[in-house]
C-alpha cells in the first residue's frame, strides 16, 4: 500500500494511492484516495478526493467532496460542494451544492440547498437553487451570440 502524508512543504508532484496533505502547497497530485486540508494545488486528480479549506484549479475524479474551498475547474462522477466556490462544475452522475456557487453547473441531477449559478443545465434539479440561466436559456443566448459573430465574420470579409 502506497501512502503519503504530507505537512507544511512545498512540492511539485504528489503521487500515491492514499494521500493525506496538510498546510502545503502542491503543482499536482495524483492518487487513489487524497484528503486536502489547507492546501493549494494546481491540479489534483484521483478516484476519491476530499478537500476541506482548499484552493484548486482543476479537481478531476469518481467522487469529489470541497468543503469551504475553491475550485476553477470540478469534473467527477458525482461532486459534492459545501459553502465553496468552483467556475466550472461538471458531473456525469450527481451534484450536490449546499449553500455554494458555481458560475456553470452541467449534471445528470443537482440537489442544492440555497445555492447560486448563472448557467444550469441539468435533467433534474431537487431543492433551492437560484440561477440565471437555465438550458433552454443558456441554448438560445449560445444561438443569438453565434449568430452575432456569424453575422460579423460576413461583414468583416467584405
Amino acid at each position: 500500500m502506497n501512502k503519503r502524508e504530507i505537512n507544511k512543504e512545498n512540492l511539485g508532484l504528489v503521487d500515491a494511492e492514499f494521500v493525506k496533505v496538510s498546510q502545503s502547497t502542491i503543482r499536482s497530485v495524483e492518487g487513489g484516495h487524497i484528503e486536502l486540508q489547507q492546501v493549494g494545488a494546481l491540479s489534483i486528480d484521483g478516484e476519491r478526493i476530499e478537500t476541506s479549506q482548499s484552493a484548486s484549479c482543476i479537481t478531476h475524479g469518481e467522487s469529489i467532496r470541497i468543503n469551504r474551498g475553491i475550485s476553477g475547474i470540478t469534473s467527477a462522477g458525482d461532486n459534492t460542494l459545501d459553502s465553496s466556490f468552483s467556475a466550472i462544475t461538471l458531473s456525469k452522475g450527481s451534484s450536490s451544492l449546499n449553500n455554494s456557487i458555481s458560475l456553470v453547473v452541467a449534471s445528470k441531477n443537482v440537489k442544492s440547498e440555497n445555492s447560486r449559478s448563472i448557467f444550469l443545465v441539468t435533467g433534474k434539479v431537487e431543492g433551492d437553487i437560484r440561477t440565471l440561466f437555465d438550458w433552454k436559456s443558456t441554448l438560445s443566448l449560445g444561438v443569438v451570440i453565434g449568430g452575432i459573430f456569424g453575422f460579423l465574420s460576413l461583414l468583416r470579409k467584405k
